[in-house]
């Protein structure tokens, strides 16, 4: 499937997005050991294009060694270094958020109200997969909509251990009913839109922080304080 769909690519960069894609969608989970061998076989191919992706993908931090025990490993979650994240992703999206508020088109006000509104329905209905689905792409129309490069630039940097992040803890909330992440943020995104298209710089960046910190602060909460694995 992703030779075909990119045949001019070397083969390493077609495992490299094979890896990539398995890695920040969780269908290779946190923590798991990886036999270069194996993969190679899986994949019906020779060792040396596995073992290159490999080695791209530790200079992106989404594969590790380990002193404990030698090997590769895929990238471990855990909420401390999810607290370092979030503390730079609300640095990042607030200032976004707040330009938005002078360069946004209207067509892009458009397209936040039109994603804002999905996400409630599915935040409505427990959907986890419909609010990922959501999620990441209104939150990624305005970093591109604050026209800032050097925003940008540090948010792609991110993006592969946000989607990483916001996929595992949706599933952990989603296991603890008693989770409150929910209700906490079905309007968020609304707030954002509206406050972008009012053009209040610091409503939307206080809209902007609201709900990121939900999604930080009830991930702590949910059952054991156990948030991955």
């Amino acid at each position: 499937q992703y030779i075909k769909a990119n045949p001019k690519w070397k083969l390493k960069d077609v495992v490299v997005q094979l890896m990539y894609d398995q890695i920040i969608n969780l269908k290779i989970l946190p923590a798991t050991k990886l036999n270069i061998n194996q993969l190679a076989q899986n994949l019906g191919i020779s060792r040396t294009p596995v073992a290159e992706a490999v080695g791209e993908l530790m200079e992106k931090g989404l594969i590790v060694n380990r002193d404990d025990n030698p090997g590769y490993y895929v990238m471990n979650l855990n909420i401390n270094d999810m607290i370092d994240l979030y503390r730079v992703r609300t640095a990042l999206e607030c200032e976004a958020a707040a330009v938005c508020t002078e360069r946004a088109s209207a067509q892009v006000i458009r397209e936040l109200e039109e994603l804002a509104g999905h996400f409630t329905q599915f935040a409505q209905k427990r959907d986890q997969e419909g609010m990922t689905d959501a999620d990441m792409p209104f939150h990624r129309l305005i970093v591109d909509s604050s026209e800032d490069p050097y925003i940008v630039k540090c948010y792609d940097l991110m993006v592969p251990y946000l989607s990483m992040y916001q996929k595992a803890m949706t599933r952990a909330v989603a296991t603890d009913r008693d989770n409150p992440w929910y209700s906490s943020v079905i309007y968020n995104h609304e707030a954002i839109a509206s406050a972008i298209k009012m053009h209040i710089p610091e409503l939307a960046r206080t809209a902007m922080k609201d709900h990121i910190n939900a999604s930080l602060n009830y991930s702590s909460y949910t059952k054991n304080n156990i948030l991955f694995g």
